[in-house]
């Protein structure tokens, strides 16, 4: 699981170069994702556009960024408002947060569309990919892609 995501990460950064210049001092930090309805933590390593996998223990990091899985994929599609989500405990940082808001205002500020970045590394499966991450996203009810107007 980890390889096509860091797959998925070497092309966001790719795509995104500013991903990685937005971080500024904080472009070596590890942050850990740790959707908290799932039973895994996610490491990002942006600098080495690495992707690690781990079992519910959380990994060593300089971030933590907890919330369900709805929550912080919101947060990366603009959904959801990052502020209005941690004063709610509804997202919960620990660590380096400078770090945190330095990732939120990258991701932020590129724009990312998750389902039509998977949706483009699936080369001819493309069409039919689309309308899948559709039925996923009406009947999950997660914000699979970028919010209209955002």
């Amino acid at each position: 699981m980890a390889a096509p995501l860091s797959l998925l990460m070497r092309r966001l950064i790719a795509a995104h170069p500013g991903l990685i210049t937005r971080l500024g001092a904080h472009e070596s930090c590890r942050f850990a994702i740790d959707p908290t309805d799932l039973p895994l933590v996610l490491l990002l390593q942006p600098k080495g556009a690495r992707i690690t996998v781990h079992r519910r223990t959380p990994p060593d990091a300089d971030t933590r960024i907890a919330g369900p899985l709805a929550a912080l994929l919101g947060l990366v599609h603009g959904t959801w408002d990052g502020d209005a989500l941690f004063f709610s405990r509804d997202l919960v940082i620990e660590g380096d947060t400078g770090a945190a808001l330095a990732l939120r205002n990258a991701i932020d500020d590129a724009e990312l569309d998750l389902a039509a970045e998977i949706a483009a590394l699936s080369g001819p499966m493309r069409g039919r990919l689309e309308p899948l991450i559709a039925l996923a996203e009406r009947v999950t009810h997660l914000p699979l892609r970028r919010a209209e107007g955002v």
